[in-house]
This record gives structure tokens, sequence and C-alpha cells, in this order.
């Protein structure tokens, strides 16, 4: 396997797995007291996606040095990766893992853990705007901007997915149905600011319209259609099953639980879609 592809293999899955970490954070924060049995293995989720996503990373980076040889030998050059160590993306894996174990001692303590764990969230996902197409841009603070504000709505949003999950089948249906309430209210206000961070992005970042002929391009037209249906899904979510659930019926659980699954893998997918554009594509100059 060519490094390019098991690099992006690994930063795929770190991908999703810091996003559930940090987004679980996120969660617990907001609605973990609104909880009477899940909270603690929400708590020790949050710890395992925190574990996974930092050995992911180490995997993932240690993959550099091969990629600059473009032969996997490049693992065991010992120059290959002294120059992996002073690049930026050292910098990048180190915010990453810092924000991972703040996550992993500070998520179980607690209301005292909170504040803490938001801050590992925070270094996690603002370890962003230190890499990608968006850092090397003139407009760099706009776009760094727009970036920490799309990247922190989507971690709530996939950070919830788990979450709903557990209490839909752990709550008593009547909390489940109040928390899924109490989330799609607020999910309800700040998603869509996906959509509008992520197209002021693209209004930066692509400045010609044959862009969306190539890969590049042909990626946010696949990511903008994935959030389309995601958009479709918490519509139901809120509207229908949401209200549902507090009743108890079963048909409307099932139908629930089959929603977040299809959203946690269209999230799932989007996050790899950014996983292979950042990895090995570029807006035009």
């Amino acid at each position: 396997m060519r490094p390019d592809t098991l690099s992006v293999i690994l930063r795929s899955a770190s991908f999703i797995a810091m996003f559930q970490a940090a987004g679980m954070v996120l969660f617990i924060t907001v609605f973990g007291r609104r909880l009477e049995v899940s909270l603690p293995l929400l708590r020790r989720i949050t710890q395992l996606s925190a574990i996974v996503a930092a050995a992911l990373l180490v995997g993932q980076y240690a993959l550099e040095a091969a990629r600059m040889a473009d032969d996997m030998s490049g693992i065991v050059d010992p120059s290959l990766q002294m120059l992996a160590m002073h690049s930026a993306s050292s910098v990048v894996l180190a915010l990453r893992l810092l924000g991972l174990v703040v996550i992993l001692a500070a998520i179980d303590q607690g209301d005292l853990g909170i504040p803490f764990s938001v801050i590992g969230a925070t270094v996690a996902i603002g370890s962003f705007l230190f890499t990608g197409h968006t850092a090397a841009n003139p407009l760099r603070w706009v776009l760094a901007s727009l970036l920490i504000v799309h990247l922190t709505i989507v971690a709530f949003w996939f950070g919830a997915l788990v979450p709903l999950y557990v209490a839909s089948t752990r709550e008593r249906p009547a909390i489940a149905g109040e928390v899924t309430n109490a989330f799609s209210r607020v999910a309800g206000w700040i998603v869509p600011g996906i959509f509008l961070a992520g197209f002021l992005l693209v209004l930066i970042l692509v400045r010609h319209l044959a862009e969306f002929r190539l890969a590049y391009g042909i990626s946010l037209l696949g990511k903008a259609a994935g959030f389309g249906v995601l958009m479709g899904l918490a519509a139901l979510n809120k509207w229908r099953l949401g209200p549902a659930i507090a009743s108890g019926d079963p048909t409307s659980l099932r139908a629930f639980r089959r929603s977040l699954v299809a959203e946690y893998l269209l999230v799932g997918a989007v996050l790899t879609v950014t996983a292979v554009m950042t990895t090995l594509f570029s807006p035009l100059p």
C-alpha cells in the first residue's frame, strides 16, 4: 500500500475519532445534566474516542517521512523523520495530542472537569487553523474565523449522535425525548452555520469555476450534497421523531436510531472526503 493511501486512511479515521471525542465533550457540557443514567457510559466512550484518535494520529504522522520518500522505507529514515518533526505538521500533532490528553484526563472528573475538557476540545479543533489551505492564504485570519465556526459546529453535531443514540436506549422515553428536543432546538439555530461558513470559505478559496471540474471542486460538491442530506435527516428528527420519542412509541424509537446511524455514516463520509482533500488536493492558485 502506498504511503499516501495509508495516510489518508489513518487521517480519515483520526478525524472521525477526534471529532467524536471533542463533540461529545460539547454535548456533555450542554446536555449532560439532563441525563439520568447515560452519563458515565458517555464519559467512557469519550475517553475511548480520545485514546483511539491519539493512536491514529501518531500512526498518521509517523507516515509523513514515508510520504516524503514516496515509499514505506521512509519511516525508518532518520533524516526524513527529523525533517517531518521540524515541519508545521509536528505543531498540529502536538496540539491535537495535547487536546486529546486533556479530554481524557478531565472528562471523568465531573463538573470540575468540564471547563478543562472543553479547553481540550477547543485545542484539538483549533489545531486545524495551523495546517491546510487556509493557513497559507493571505486572508488567513478571515478564513481562520470561518473555519473555527465551521468545525466547532460540525464537532457539536457529530459528537451528539452517539449520546442521542445511547440516551434513546438507556434513558426513560420522557428523558430521551426531552434531550432530543433540547438538542434539536439548539442545532436548529447553529447547524445552518456549517453551510454559511463553508460557503464563505469556498468563495474565498475557490477563485476559478474550472476548479469544480477537478478533484478538489468535485470533493467540495460532494461535501455540499452530504450536508443537504444531513439537513433533511435533522429536520426529520426535529419535527417528527423527536416529539414522538417522548411518548415511548417503539416504532419512532427505531426510526430515530436508524436516522442517527445514517447521520453518523454521512458525517463520517464528509470527514473522510475532507481528509482526502487536505492530503492530496488543493485549490487552484
